[in-house]
């Protein structure tokens, strides 16, 4: 049977990357997005269905589900980093941790009966600011730490249901969010210097990592942040 997987945020940038990844592997992906234009600007694979999902709602959530007969993979890259100060106001920082963090569960716990029926897998999206902190978006780094937290506690709850759980932690990744950054000399050259491998990262180098983890050949692993930053942290 073709296994099956919903991708959260999986209508652009690092999710896009995994839900094509996903598919050309041969699985049958549902790519969630949270607008209509997001999701109409998006040109999957056939083997690629889209639906509307508002991690915040727990009504989109379980709409996003519904009609699902299995389920093999969760992954959940719905996210927002929101600059200018504004994660320092307590509005702010409340919803940043509302969709990176609470989001993440509510899909974890909707999708839970689905997985365990099929003992299948989650990925969480962590950070490098799972690991460090950071002094200008303080709800996005307490977000991040959360879930490498969060998927962690999960991996322990739920191992004797066969879910596994683990998360990728991306470095500097190129895309539409970080393209001012990458488009920048002076600003990409201090992520350069640092990054051993000496290049900014693409969405397909997450996807990878993410067949990976939900393939038999990581039927060991659960409880795992890894990181996917070209040896950013390792410096």
């Amino acid at each position: 049977m073709r296994r099956s997987a919903l991708v959260t945020g999986g209508t652009r940038g690092i999710g896009e990357g995994i839900v094509r990844a996903l598919a050309a592997d041969g699985w049958r992906v549902v790519a969630c997005g949270l607008t209509e234009a997001e999701i109409a600007a998006f040109r999957p694979d056939p083997a690629v269905e889209t639906r509307r999902l508002d991690v915040t709602d727990q009504a989109s959530a379980e709409a996003a589900l519904a009609g699902l007969e299995r389920l093999d993979l969760l992954v959940n890259c719905a996210g927002i980093i929101q600059r200018g100060g504004r994660e320092f106001d307590i509005d702010g920082f409340r919803n940043t941790l509302e969709v990176n963090l609470v989001g993440t569960m509510r899909m974890c716990l909707a999708a839970r009966p689905l997985l365990a029926a099929a003992r299948g897998s989650i990925v969480n999206t962590a950070s490098m600011l799972s690991f460090q902190g950071s002094p200008f978006v303080p709800g996005y780094s307490a977000s991040k730490g959360g879930v490498a937290q969060l998927t962690r506690s999960l991996a322990a709850a739920w191992a004797a249901e066969g879910i596994r759980v683990n998360a990728v932690a991306p470095g500097w990744i190129e895309t539409d969010l970080t393209r001012p950054l990458v488009e920048d000399p002076a600003r990409s050259a201090p992520i350069l210097a640092r990054t051993p491998l000496g290049r900014w990262g693409r969405p397909d180098d997450l996807g990878g990592v993410v067949v990976f983890l939900a393939s038999d050949a990581a039927r060991f692993i659960t409880g795992t942040v890894l990181p996917v930053d070209g040896g950013y942290l390792a410096v």
